[in-house]
């Protein structure tokens, strides 16, 4: 499986969460590969979104979780959140640009290591294995210990061996859970495949198999 090139992440955080889509997040460790399509991002977009864990800070605090949302984009942002259930989140952007972004990587389709994720996850539900960020990051062994890894390469990297997701797949969404960013709650930030049947949520969608309120149907 061929990682994706730093140039990938060297770009804004909208356009880095969209084009993820369709990619394949793995995790290598001695008990097995582990991983799967990513089908929902949130893109963060540094120090003027009050949803960004940035949001105000000119620059890094040395010791703090957000320092490595400072560096250039190509490396993982961990944190844990209600002291239990880790985020794995893609930094973004390039060096010169001084923006602390990052992509949150929401939900993924399970294709990689199934029975070592079964594992670790405690169900056999293919469904609920990767549908939300802390139950991917359980289900692939990822945790603080892979802060500020390089993405470009094993044991933990994104693979462009999986499909890219064509437009007519992908819908937009505000963001899960930010109701305290005010105004920020509301961007469209959040991208799906809006057909899959492994988002951590469908609030913003349509039902499966059921038609969009947003499109007129053929006649």
């Amino acid at each position: 499986m061929t990682p994706l090139p730093i140039a990938f992440y060297r770009r804004p955080a909208l356009t880095v969460a969209r084009e993820l889509l369709g990619k394949t997040l793995v995790h290598s460790e001695g008990d097995g590969l582990a991983g799967g399509v990513i089908v929902e991002t949130e893109a963060y977009v540094g120090r003027e979104d009050a949803a960004c864990h940035s949001y105000g800070l000119e620059e890094p605090r040395p010791g703090s979780r957000t320092s490595v949302m400072f560096r250039p984009g190509g490396c993982a942002y961990v944190y844990l959140i209600y002291g239990m259930y880790h985020c794995f989140n893609v930094v973004s952007g390039a060096a010169e640009a001084n923006s602390p972004e990052a992509v949150l990587v929401r939900a993924l389709e399970p294709t990689l290591g199934l029975e070592v994720m079964r594992a670790r996850r405690k169900t056999r539900d293919l469904k609920k294995l990767c549908s939300g960020p802390g139950k991917l990051c359980m289900a692939l062994n990822i945790d603080r210990d892979d802060n500020g890894s390089d993405l470009t390469g094993p044991p933990l990297f994104i693979s462009s061996s999986g499909q890219d997701a064509p437009d007519h797949r992908i819908a937009v969404t505000p963001r899960i859970n930010v109701s305290y960013a005010g105004a920020a709650a509301s961007l469209p930030y959040r991208f799906v495949i809006r057909d899959s049947a492994f988002l951590s949520t469908r609030k913003g969608l349509p039902r499966l198999n059921q038609p969009d309120p947003g499109k007129r149907a053929d006649r």
